[in-house]
């Protein structure tokens, strides 16, 4: 690749997260200063970054039309988009959908429950493989699991978070054989969430449905409740995919 493209994506990048000064990016991309302003006034005249009142830079709004196009372009997103709205409808709790695209998991849907409140999860974003439910319930389904639990960092962000490698794939293990994955506050400590595996056409698992509620509005035990209604859901998803299969996707 291009040393300057990727250095422009580099800078998409970092400032998605939060915005920078020019000194930030410049150390982030370990160059001066001017060749960080060359690369982001290009950037700017795209649309890919902005710059805000406090004169650091941002995304720009082209990246908003841009993503949404792509989204739009995503096929499993459209036919799971119904169900999901009638699921979060019912259940008032926030519903994600997750893709397994490459390397990473990656959120491309998401219906807010009623009086959400901000999570860390957003749509384009990966999920954190070692602790979100969505992850989870497509990882214990892969055949090449020491790869992606290689690719963990394992990063530790509350008590109940998976510690390593061999916990994880001891976890993974019980989420194949019950067929459902949980997240247990295991990175934001206030929410908890139930996950359940899509199929494609050929039955494989490439897609996550998970439900997610404040633990003081619905612990996992409610939740879990609610696992067939959360099953069918994703059955009905996985057969608008193609899978022919009379399981509910869950094994």
């Amino acid at each position: 690749m291009s040393q300057t493209v990727a250095r422009a994506i580099d800078i998409v990048a970092f400032v998605s997260r939060r915005h920078r000064t020019l000194g930030e990016i410049a150390d982030h991309l370990g160059v001066h200063k001017s060749t960080a302003l060359r690369i982001l006034q290009t950037l700017e005249e795209g649309g890919f970054v902005r710059r805000v009142p406090d004169n650091r830079y941002a995304m720009g709004f082209q990246l908003i039309a841009y993503g949404q196009l792509a989204l739009d372009q995503v096929e499993a997103r459209a036919l799971a988009r119904p169900v999901l709205q009638e699921l979060g409808e019912r259940c008032g709790h926030t519903v994600h959908f997750a893709e397994l695209v490459g390397d990473r998991i990656v959120y491309v849907d998401k219906i807010d429950g009623r009086g959400s409140v901000a999570m860390g999860s957003r749509i384009g974003l990966p999920a954190i493989l070692h602790t979100a439910g969505v992850a989870k319930a497509i990882l214990a389904h892969q055949p090449d699991r020491e790869r992606w639990l290689s690719l963990c960092d394992y990063q530790r962000f509350t008590p109940t978070t998976v510690a390593g490698p061999a916990e994880l794939s001891a976890e993974l293990d019980r989420v194949r054989e019950r067929g459902w994955a949980e997240d247990d506050g295991e990175h934001e400590d206030f929410l908890n969430c139930l996950a359940v595996p899509v199929r494609d056409a050929r039955g494989q698992v490439t897609h996550s449905l998970s439900v997610t509620a404040l633990k003081v509005v619905a612990p996992l035990a409610e939740l879990r409740a609610h696992l067939d209604e959360y099953r069918t859901a994703a059955h009905r998803i996985s057969r608008a995919l193609g899978w022919g299969g009379d399981d509910h996707g869950s094994r």
